[in-house]
């Protein structure tokens, strides 16, 4: 199997970037925001990064190890999204906040108390001290495309069975895809939040389901979920083909910088590079890696996948409203505005796998 070098720069040539000012990045150890980190460290920004626990080498040696070298500077801090007032000693100078924290958890227990109320407390927390912090001047959010279809069969429903940045996902609860609902509930927040003052912007990044490699050495996004049982032989058998759109980490971590500093950046970014299904993604994989992982080779029938729904971890509902139907994403938007030029798929896939297979 060869090895490709892996693309692990962020090209923001062309944005033009205040470095005298520090930036917040929270959740800065997650998988879109280490991106945004490294990508601000190497074009010289300084970083307040807003983590947990800074003390937890396994969550943030790998921003300490972005950071060598980098002619930024990085300082880490402590935070808690459902601790009021905790971002106001990171925040204190910053120009520009990237409200980045936020789970992307679908297994959980309690919906509400894992996913929605953090989410939506969480943005309450981070923006009700922006209002208190004069310094800063935008805001940054990222939200995702779950806020604005629920399930596939949604936007087939859709005018021209399209989503576009005016669209909201209006039928996702805490019953029916919690975590879109989560995103909805708290990009709106966001918007409510921001019309009550003038002296900070908000700017939103709608990111289709991003794959791409981790900064991480041991990732816990959803995505990797979805990679590994590519890759792992649990679908060996064949995958159902459910609808995505899908954007590299990369672009994604370009476009909430650019979203940051372009002057005339605005309201909601989709970020999604290709309208394809998870069947594809993993055949994608086949030519770099189709000799040496067990990778699916075909789509399970919609039956079949019905019948066994329960027994790998899909409601009934959730197959009918997804599986065999297609999402078609607009993201002209972000090539206007932010200047994003997306990675090929394929590109994105293999230095996901590649990633994988080197931290095992």
């Amino acid at each position: 199997m060869g090895s490709a070098i892996m693309d692990t720069s962020i090209d923001v040539s062309g944005i033009p970037m205040d470095t005298s000012k520090p930036v917040l990045v929270t959740g800065a150890n997650g998988y879109v925001a280490s991106w945004v980190v490294k990508g601000l460290l190497d074009a010289g920004v300084s970083v307040h990064a807003a983590v947990r626990n800074p003390g937890d080498r396994n969550k943030v040696g790998h921003l300490l190890d972005i950071a060598k070298g980098a002619p930024g500077r990085l300082e880490l801090f402590a935070a808690d999204l459902l601790d009021s007032g905790s971002y106001a000693a990171a925040m204190e100078g910053c120009s520009i906040v990237f409200h980045m924290a936020s789970p992307f958890v679908r297994d959980v227990s309690d919906p509400m108390r894992d996913l929605v109320e953090p989410a939506l407390e969480g943005t309450r927390n981070v923006l009700g001290t922006v209002c208190d912090v004069p310094d800063v001047r935008r805001v940054v959010l990222t939200s995702s495309v779950a806020a604005i279809y629920g399930d596939a069969v949604d936007v087939e429903q859709r005018p021209g069975g399209i989503i576009t940045e005016e669209q909201w996902n209006d039928t996702s609860s805490t019953d029916r895809e919690p975590y879109s609902y989560s995103k909805t509930l708290a990009e709106r927040e966001a918007w409510h939040m921001v019309q009550s003052q003038d002296r900070w912007k908000l700017v939103t990044i709608n990111p289709a389901l991003v794959i791409g490699p981790a900064l991480n050495p041991h990732p816990t996004s959803d995505s990797f979920t979805i990679v590994r049982q590519m890759i792992g032989g649990t679908g060996r058998m064949g995958l159902p083909r459910i609808g995505v759109t899908v954007a590299d980490v990369r672009d994604v971590a370009k476009a909430h910088i650019a979203a940051a500093y372009l002057p005339g950046a605005s309201g909601r970014h989709i970020i999604a590079a290709e309208d394809t299904d998870t069947l594809a993604l993993a055949q994608s994989l086949r030519p770099r890696f189709g000799s040496s992982l067990p990778l699916p080779g075909r789509a399970l029938p919609k039956a079949l996948v019905l019948a066994v729904a329960p027994m790998i971890g899909l409601s009934r509902a959730y197959v009918r409203r997804n599986v065999g139907h297609v999402i078609r994403a607009n993201a002209g938007k972000s090539r206007r505005e932010l200047h994003i030029s997306y990675r090929p798929v394929q590109e994105s896939m293999e230095d996901m796998v590649e990633g994988l297979l080197r931290s095992r």
